[in-house]
């Protein structure tokens, strides 16, 4: 189950052709100049900060590899735990516009989590403190432990996790 709010279209199309009316177009552009800086950037730091600019609440010690796209219309419902890391490539949105309607829903990622590259994780959901999320996975529901696949699913035994903080 995902957690979201719901908001109808803005008129007779569908409804992202109203996200200027949803979103101001300045902040959709700062947002954009700054991922775009973040995705590229070597400096876990420099990435840190970028994304704090944006309103991600992003905890200590996080590691984002390059290429990761983070929302860039409502980054502010991204929430990362400290010394978390997510993986090449990853996506995570906070949005999705369709015909009739358009939704919002937090992104709640918890406290020493591994997320593996090329993962997409979709509005609504939270995944558990200490929890590992295979590469190539698509996180649509809540999730705690070992998961991974299309949609993801438990794929080892949840162990307090163990498996992410071996040393």
């Amino acid at each position: 189950m995902r957690h979201l709010e719901t908001f109808s279209s803005k008129g007779t199309r569908n409804s992202l052709w109203y996200w200027t009316e949803i979103v101001s177009p300045f902040k959709v552009v700062f947002n954009y100049i700054c991922m775009c800086l973040a995705r590229i950037s070597p400096s876990l730091r420099l990435k840190n900060i970028l994304y704090s600019f944006m309103g991600i609440k992003i905890g200590k010690h996080v590691s984002v590899g390059l290429e990761v796209n983070m929302d860039i219309f409502f980054p502010e419902l991204i929430e990362i735990g400290d010394n978390s890391i997510i993986g090449f490539n990853t996506t995570i949105l906070c949005h999705e516009f369709l015909i009739r309607e358009y939704r919002t829903g937090k992104v709640i990622i918890g406290k020493n989590v591994t997320i593996g590259a090329n993962t997409t994780i979709l509005p609504g959901v939270m995944i558990a403190d200490n929890s590992v999320v295979s590469a190539h996975s698509l996180v649509n529901s809540d999730v705690s432990g070992f998961v991974g696949g299309v949609p993801a699913r438990q794929l080892k035994p949840w162990r307090g996790g163990e498996e992410n903080n071996e040393a």
